[in-house]
């Protein structure tokens, strides 16, 4: 891989990889666009097969981040981390917070939070380091785990998709695929559950599975086995990709509305094919804002309430990108993005006149 190329085509500002041989830290931040503000994007703990697997995957996620960001009007950029897993890595206090003093060298361009293999303990060891970090526990001020506001905001914006399709936005009764039941897909299905939803789940994990079996009634199928069940809304909550060349064909869906990053393998090629089969697909990083948003108010003073009533602008912003989607050529992934990238644009030409 030719990173500069890379960085070129995906219109990257910066890349910093860091290394520390004592703890055997490993890793790469990624600021995509500080237009609107400090680039912010949680950390991801991952076993990589390749380190250009790595740098595939903090290239895509800090993009997303930045037309997260734009989208939800707050005044971020887009940034992320990921730290290659190290199985002989103790990830104790003195690896986090290692970590912490790499996100300092930045000096602010690049807030920190959490992502998948994180949680808020380490987040505290980071915070000891650094204050350019969000999602601290709320003892410290912070908000906390942002999973339950991500959740939210992607059950409104089901609900959203569900209005677009039916003219109701009820979920009772609606069976519903919900791929990956880590921390965001458990508080999903706790929405999901409430409304009288039919569920259907998948996980790797099998504590994962176990945890939702004991307090939800739900179907469980095998990972491989997801794509082909009988469903109206198909919901990813793990890795993005999913909705690609081999899964399309066997969805048998209406809906695709989840809470994974990047779920279009290709956002062209893939959104044209689920707008042609006729699935409305609710933008990933329309709906999946949640998570941002309330770390975005920790930014600023975080109040909870002011968190969820920001996050509930998810729905009338869904509903808006997918009529608009269905009365133009355009899939509604290429919508959202414009919408996105305007902000950007716009405030990017304010910001050089002055």
């Amino acid at each position: 891989m030719n990173v500069f190329e890379k960085m070129e085509e995906m219109e990257h500002e910066q890349i910093m990889f860091f290394n520390d041989n004592e703890t055997g830290l490993k890793g790469i931040i990624a600021i995509h666009n500080s237009t609107l503000g400090p680039a912010l994007g949680g950390t991801r703990l991952w076993k990589y097969a390749s380190e250009e697997d790595a740098i595939k995957d903090v290239l895509r996620l800090s993009r997303g981040m930045s037309f997260k960001s734009s989208i939800s009007g707050i005044h971020l950029g887009g940034g992320k981390a990921v730290i290659i897993d190290n199985p002989k890595a103790k990830k104790d206090e003195a690896f986090w917070r290692r970590y912490g003093k790499f996100v300092d060298n930045l000096g602010g361009k690049y807030i920190t939070a959490e992502d998948v293999g994180t949680n808020t303990q380490f987040i505290e060891y980071i915070s000891l380091e650094t204050k350019h970090v969000a999602g601290k526990p709320d003892y410290l001020g912070g908000g906390g785990d942002p999973s339950p506001v991500t959740a939210y905001g992607v059950y409104l914006g089901m609900k959203a998709a569900q209005k677009q399709r039916s003219g109701n936005d009820s979920l009772q009764g609606k069976k519903i695929a919900v791929q990956g039941v880590g921390h965001v897909g458990q508080y999903l299905i706790d929405h999901l559950a409430k409304e009288g939803a039919k569920i259907t789940i998948c996980d790797i994990n099998e504590n994962n599975i176990k945890q939702v079996s004991a307090k939800h009634r739900v179907e469980v199928v095998s990972p491989e086995d997801i794509y082909g069940v009988d469903m109206d809304i198909y919901a990813p909550c793990a890795l993005g990709a999913s909705v690609n060349d081999t899964t399309i064909p066997h969805l048998k869906c209406g809906i695709i509305a989840g809470a994974a990053n990047n779920q279009l393998a290709e956002e062209k090629k893939h959104g044209d094919l689920v707008k042609a089969k006729g699935i409305i697909y609710a933008p990933d990083f329309l709906i999946n804002a949640g998570g941002v948003i309330n770390c975005y108010i920790e930014t600023v003073g975080y109040n909870r309430d002011r968190a969820y009533a920001a996050t509930d602008k998810i729905y009338e912003q869904t509903l808006a990108v997918l009529q608009e989607a269905s009365t133009s050529e355009k899939n509604s992934q290429e919508v959202a993005l414009e919408i996105a990238m305007k902000r950007i644009e716009d405030i990017g030409k304010t910001r050089r006149t002055r």
